[in-house]
């Protein structure tokens, strides 16, 4: 993992402080409705930003189709930086694949990346629906009930739904998928016994996991979570699927690189704020830091990554 520090010592401050540019709040704009990883993530660093900035930081929640909604805000800002994307990184790597020409934006030419800044795992859980405690059991009662299996995710055309589309392959199963506009109502209708299965943040399924109202059965990342260290992961458990999840920080486009930097290194500062590490943590968010060319490399690799289980889900965009 790459040091905090180390990134920002190497990074170019702008001559002109943020501070003494129009006098308007720095903008976190988050594509999800409050709660959840990525608004808390967006939360803590706004906190710790106002301290390095002297200055108003501001989170926004711009929630619905897929963070499309927030990417679109950020867009339209001035080349400045001050009103920066905190999400994850499919509108950039998966979203391209899935709309094509369709897609009202250039994830390369119309945003810049600032930093990437945490990852996190989704994992597979069961609730009442099925009698499954753990991952095998789920699989069987799946195969065994076809015309009940289905499984659930925050959104369609969302990296839980494409884990979906993979879990499926992996284990021969035929699975309805059944997106809805957020984690938290399909959180809901898991523990409603309304569907059999979700795909999801393990973090935030984890509180009705340990109330025992779900059962999370399987981590979707290359390694166990630090949250359930004896949870197996999908590879482990033979199912070929593995992924890494990131929430990345990106401006609009061309925004002259040391104004980019100066913004990249406030947000990594903020980022290894002792208090915020401890935060993000418990809530099963792993610090990530990179800066805007490792993002920028990263992005590429994972929009490779993609093609092939998008391409084959033959999902596209409206």
């Amino acid at each position: 993992m790459m040091n905090i520090a180390g990134l920002m010592a190497g990074l170019t401050l702008a001559a002109t402080p943020l501070a003494a540019q129009e006098q308007v709040p720095v903008r976190l704009i988050v594509g999800v409705s409050a709660g959840g990883s990525i608004d808390l993530l967006a939360r803590q660093l706004a906190d710790k930003m106002k301290d390095s900035l002297g200055e108003s930081v501001v989170v926004e929640n711009r929630a619905g189709a897929n963070q499309r909604i927030a990417l679109a805000e950020v867009r339209k800002s001035p080349p400045d930086a001050r009103t920066i994307y905190i999400g994850t990184s499919g509108p950039f790597s998966i979203l391209p694949d899935i709309y094509g020409d369709k897609l009202e934006y250039d994830p390369v030419k119309d945003f810049t990346p600032i930093a990437r800044l945490v990852h996190f795992d989704l994992a597979i859980a069961s609730g009442p629906a099925t009698p499954a405690k753990n991952l095998t059991e789920l699989i069987t009662w799946l195969k065994a009930n076809p015309q009940r299996a289905s499984y659930g995710t925050p959104g369609a055309g969302t990296t839980s739904h494409f884990v979906g589309v993979m879990f499926a392959t992996s284990t021969g199963t035929t699975l309805t998928h059944v997106p809805y506009k957020g984690g938290t109502p399909a959180i809901n209708d898991l523990v409603g016994g309304h569907i059999p299965m979700l795909v999801d943040s393990l973090a935030d399924m984890l509180e009705q996991h340990n109330a025992g109202n779900l059962r999370i059965v399987a981590a979707a990342g290359p390694q166990r979570s630090a949250l359930l260290p004896d949870l197996p992961t999908l590879k482990e458990s033979g199912v070929d699927v593995a992924v890494d999840i990131a929430i990345d920080a990106y401006a609009s486009g061309n925004v002259p690189s040391p104004i980019a930097a100066r913004m990249t290194k406030v947000l990594l500062t903020a980022l290894d704020n002792p208090d915020v590490l401890t935060r993000i943590r418990a809530y099963g968010l792993l610090p990530a830091p990179a800066d805007a060319q490792v993002l920028a490399r990263k992005q590429a690799e994972e929009t490779k990554l993609w093609a092939a289980p998008i391409q084959a889900s033959g999902f596209t965009g409206e």
